[in-house]
């Protein structure tokens, strides 16, 4: 199990990037969450099967056709031992 915390720039909101990240996670058996940030980046957890879960940052680097993603930051951590795949309510500034 690894687990990979990301921040997804450009054109990232408004283009269903939660939703697709979502079903793409769900659909590979992964879990953790999505969210926006106030500054219209995209940030999402993805924890499960070091494989799986490669194929979530390599989605992140392309997310939905309609969304133009500039950079993606990825930082390794330390599993959780999460069980489902949640879109959270975007932080309070």
């Amino acid at each position: 199990m690894v687990r990979k915390h990301v921040i997804v720039s450009g054109r990232v909101q408004g283009v269903f990037f939660r939703d697709t990240c979502r079903q793409n996670a769900l659909a590979r058996g992964v879990s953790g969450w999505v969210r926006n940030l106030p500054d219209g980046d995209v940030e999402a957890v993805f924890e499960g099967p070091e494989e799986r879960v490669a194929q979530m940052v390599e989605w992140a680097h392309q997310g939905p056709p309609s969304a133009d993603v500039a950079k993606v930051e990825v930082r390794d951590e330390g599993p959780q031992g999460l069980s489902s795949f949640e879109v959270l309510p975007a932080p309070r500034p």
